[in-house]
């Protein structure tokens, strides 16, 4: 009995399956009501699997024992029992043992003990300015320092063997496990310089200097400076505007350092965990600043896990009233095949009271898996109380303030939408995940500009992120879906026709032999800047230069488009049947019916505003769909309908409407 992670995809027993999840933190509740709430899950969501954190200071709340997993301190602490109710109850489980876990808890789920202010023996985790880097004013211990890494491995290694083991599937629920929480400390968007120049960083960071150029000369030759030794090499702190790429190699080997030290942690961390399942991780996306997009590129590169599985979360704001949100959201869903393993559909009092409708959350999730997800999740299933002192002095209860299952666990408003999708994906979920994205053209990405643009201005030196950004504007303007492809680790190009590529004055010498080949081959390559006439060691190399043909990319025409109406289309188009997915997301400001065409032929829409539409066509003929009709948070509500050819279905009242093996439902 075998559970795998597949390009991104959940295979369980050889069948791939879209991951839906519902997220419930029972160290929140009551373990009296913790049955009930999963029933809940189960049977009113229609969800089959839960994530839940393990936290840290709630288990093991000071260092003078070991950590409680049964109960013996009190019931909530019972994580085992709360697993083999899991189990008795069908469910599958990812579960995350952290060791930071955000969630709205004190110090992000860490203890205050192994806090630098409370043990000074603590090495703080330091940012540029070399300043403790902090969580809500406390400073956060660095990763790799000697006295926290042996602590955090101690945990780990106990949740592992004394919660993890037995509970692992096929004996128990616990299906994927994830580590950490979007990054390392919630830091994964953070910019570059905010963290690691700590001892300890700093001394990782040598180490992969040292095998990245071998010796001090051919550093020296690269960066054109004059080191003898390496810890002379200190790492930038802010933009010194260098002109020469020589100079510039310092910023990109900060960048690199940054990816390979998540790797890292990643893999010291999920060592130590030594759970027999998968390993996830849920990045969060790019942030809103400026140089956001290459502070998350130069970091995030699944490229280099090696067995950890890539996921990604939503906490960015409202996509469908927000373009930058929506970007941010969409690079996420493209940079890797993962599921989106935490969307906001509880919170609207601690985030935006858009959220207190459902709408704004299936629109999301929808854009997500139209973008590359391969599931979602529903952060969270339940609205809990209770919770310890000390595990959260901030938030009122009930936390959060609108799940779609409430408190009391009565069913909220929410849970039809939750199960509408639920229930599609489960009928439709593994077919929707074979067929392929319609795309007309694709983003090559060159990582080692983004540690160089992350710190820079719009003009100084190469680009990547607003590059990147200026080309999914440009996509999105014209309707069209795109791709992402990371060059340095790519070996094939042919699903890249057309590709659009950053310039600057260096390119690895293997990526320009590549793209030159992929020219050589009759396929489109597009520099968006100028083309490099050197290599990764700056030494002459023209090799893509002098392929370059001078022409932009001829796109052809996208076959599904927005005719009329504030809204945009993604298609999936199965390789083998006759069978495609048409996901319509309508703006927040759209009023009115979505004409959609596709291969020529008319499709309208009637959505609520800000709502959205997933609509399965068999032969190019109407079948199962969902139709989002009431968005209360906009006053927005209409009878949800849907028209393909000459079959008309709509709601007789203000609905949503949905069609699932056949069966209509109407709410």
């Amino acid at each position: 009995m075998t559970i795998e992670v597949r390009d991104g995809v959940t295979v369980i027993e050889g069948e791939p399956e879209a991951l839906v999840t519902a997220d419930y933190p029972y160290y929140r509740d009551d373990p009296a009501v913790w049955a009930d709430r999963l029933r809940a899950i189960r049977d009113d969501l229609g969800i089959q699997v839960i994530s839940c954190y393990l936290p840290w200071r709630h288990h093991q709340p000071t260092p003078d024992g070991p950590p409680d997993f049964s109960g013996q301190t009190h019931p909530s602490r019972d994580v085992v029992g709360f697993l083999s109710l899991c189990h008795e109850l069908g469910l599958r489980v990812v579960a995350k043992p952290g060791p930071f876990i955000h969630a709205e808890t004190n110090y992000g789920g860490l203890p205050d003990w192994v806090c630098p202010r409370t043990n000074p023996a603590i090495e703080p985790l330091l940012d540029a300015r070399g300043e403790a880097s902090a969580w809500l004013g406390e400073p956060l211990p660095a990763p790799l320092g000697p006295v926290f890494d042996p602590l955090v491995t101690q945990w780990l290694a106990a949740t592992g063997k004394e919660v993890l083991e037995a509970a692992t599937w096929p004996e128990g629920p616990v299906i994927l496990m994830q580590i950490a929480n979007e990054g390392i400390f919630t830091s994964g968007a953070l910019p570059l310089s905010a963290y690691d120049y700590s001892a300890s960083g700093l001394g990782f960071f040598r180490s992969r200097l040292r095998a990245w150029y071998g010796t001090p000369q051919e550093y020296n030759r690269v960066h054109g400076t004059a080191i003898a030794d390496w810890q002379e090499i200190q790492p930038p702190r802010e933009w010194s505007a260098p002109a020469r790429s020589e100079e510039q190699q310092g910023y990109a080997d900060w960048g690199r350092f940054h990816a390979e030290y998540l790797a890292e942690v990643y893999h010291r961390w999920a060592a130590a965990v030594n759970c027999r399942v998968p390993v996830v991780v849920n990045l969060n996306p790019p942030a809103e600043h400026h140089h956001s997009f290459d502070d998350w590129l130069a970091r995030v590169r699944p490229e280099l896990w090696d067995g950890i599985n890539y996921g990604f979360t939503n906490w960015m704001g409202v996509v469908s009233a927000n373009p930058d949100s929506q970007a941010r959201y969409v690079l996420a869903a493209k940079r890797a095949p993962g599921p989106n393993l935490e969307e906001n559909w509880g919170f609207s009092e601690l985030y935006d009271p858009a959220y207190a409708d459902a709408t704004t959350s299936f629109h999301q999730s929808l854009l997500a898996m139209a973008a590359g997800a391969t599931g979602f999740n529903v952060y969270t299933g339940v609205g809990t109380s209770g919770w310890l002192e000390g595990l959260d002095s901030v938030h009122d209860s009930p936390y959060p303030d609108s799940a779609p299952i409430a408190e009391d666990g009565t069913v909220t408003p929410k849970a039809h939408a939750v199960r509408s999708l639920a229930d599609f994906l489960a009928q439709h979920g593994a077919e929707f995940l074979e067929c392929v994205p319609e795309t007309s053209a694709s983003y090559g990405l060159y990582l080692p500009y983004a540690g160089i643009a992350a710190w820079s201005g719009p003009g100084d030196g190469p680009q990547l992120g607003r590059s990147l950004r200026a080309f999914h504007d440009r996509m999105r303007a014209a309707g069209r879906d795109y791709r992402v492809v990371e060059l340095e680790s790519a070996t094939d190009l042919s699903a890249h026709p057309r590709l659009t590529v950053p310039g600057g004055a260096f390119m690895h010498r293997q990526v320009q032999r590549l793209l030159a080949a992929h020219i050589e081959a009759g396929n489109q390559v597009e520099v968006d800047g100028p083309a490099p006439a050197l290599d990764e060691f700056l030494r002459p190399c023209r090799i893509l230069a002098e392929a370059l043909t001078g022409a932009s990319c001829d796109l052809p025409e996208p076959r599904v488009r927005v005719v009329d109406g504030h809204a945009d289309a993604f298609l999936r188009t199965h390789p083998e049947l006759d069978v495609s997915y048409l996901t319509v997301l309508t703006m927040s400001d759209h009023e009115g019916a979505v004409l959609i065409e596709l291969d020529g032929r008319s499709i309208e829409l009637i959505t609520a505003r800000g709502g959205a539409a997933i609509v399965r066509l068999v032969g190019g003929e109407l079948d199962d769909f969902l139709v989002k009709g009431v968005n209360g948070y906009l006053d927005s509500a209409v009878p949800a309908g849907v028209k393909v050819g000459a079959e008309i279905l709509i709601a007789d009242h203000p609905a949503d409407l949905d069609r699932i093996g056949g069966e209509f439902r109407i709410k």
